[in-house]
């Protein structure tokens, strides 16, 4: 089975609101699910090869996302018409030194940032929730729902990339799609 790279993901507008909740559910299990997978396991560096990240710099390129998916809601709010732009290089992910962090500080770490977003969704009012901005790289119109599913499928993207890891299985997996 292969991955769809995470650039190759098409996704559609979500016009129901009420569906916020259950979506903010998992962004807000999304760092407990992190902890069941890594935090129990030795501060060695887990990858497949030199060619692939490893657990921890997945980890560390969650964290990293959080200040543009904050922006990125600021920029709903406030009415802008195209939202913040990826670095789709990752250069901060890829110049950062989370290999050097223990999996313990990478995972407070991304608690704490994850904590922002998810009280800054819980806080939004019915007229937030109505705000589109144009996504640059998707070329479509969002609102928070769609980000926050955006920011919920990019969280379960790396998740299935650490079990990869962490079970150095990636027989089915023929391309790296970090």
């Amino acid at each position: 089975m292969q991955r769809t790279k995470w650039t190759e993901r098409k996704f559609d507008s979500i016009h129901d609101n009420g569906l916020l909740p259950g979506i903010i559910e998992r962004l807000e299990g999304t760092p407990a699910r992190l902890y069941y997978k890594a935090g129990k396991l030795d501060n060695a560096i887990v990858t497949t090869d030199e060619t692939r990240w490893s657990v921890k710099k997945e980890i560390g390129h969650l964290t990293d996302l959080e200040p543009l998916w904050l922006k990125r809601v600021d920029e709903l709010i406030n009415g802008l018409p195209v939202l913040s732009a990826a670095d789709m290089s990752n250069a901060i992910t890829e110049q950062a030194m989370h290999d050097h962090q223990t999996y313990e500080q990478l995972l407070v770490g991304f608690f704490a940032a994850r904590m922002k977003l998810v009280g800054k969704l819980k806080s939004l009012s019915e007229e937030d929730l109505s705000k589109a901005s144009l996504h640059p790289r998707l070329q479509m119109p969002m609102r928070i729902i769609d980000l926050a599913y955006f920011v919920a499928e990019h969280d379960d993207h790396h998740l299935a990339k650490i079990t990869l890891l962490i079970n150095s299985d990636t027989s089915w997996m023929t391309q790296n799609v970090s």
